[in-house]
């Protein structure tokens, strides 16, 4: 004989409360204004790549500028088209308007960055310049 049961409906029904709770606060709210998408920095020999995580978007609707040695890269959403048809049952994800800056260093060819969105990432790549590159040189010890 157990003396004590577990009682599953309650449970759900604290973790329906907690979700409602969570989900009003600011920080963890999917509607918030407080999105930045997750960027990836390398460096190669020649080049500095970008890889932002921006999935569910389309290509034409990224800014990309440069201005004073920092590039911004912002996508506007766009106004979404109720459909009376169908109504949400619990919403997770949208993809929301956002802007993200980087100080670009004087090594940078700013000139020559390139982007490119394939599968959900937006990559850019900016080149160092020429004369910046440092070439391996090897010394003759005497």
């Amino acid at each position: 004989m157990t003396a004590l049961k577990f009682n599953q409906p309650t449970l759900k029904t604290i973790d329906s409360f907690l979700d409602n709770l969570l989900s009003e606060m600011p920080v963890v709210n999917q509607n918030s204004n407080f999105n930045f998408p997750a960027v990836n920095i390398t460096e190669t020999k020649d080049n500095y790549e970008l890889d932002l995580n921006v999935p569910g978007r389309n290509k034409e609707d990224f800014k990309i500028t440069v201005d004073k040695n920092v590039l911004t890269v912002s996508y506007e959403k766009k106004e979404e088209q109720k459909d009376d048809s169908k109504k949400f049952i619990k919403k997770e994800f949208s993809s929301r308007s956002f802007k993200r800056s980087f100080n670009l260093d004087e090594k940078i060819n700013a000139e020559a960055i390139n982007a490119k969105y394939e599968n959900g990432i937006l990559s850019l790549t900016l080149p160092i310049k020429e004369e910046v590159k440092v070439m391996p040189k090897e010394i003759a010890v005497s």
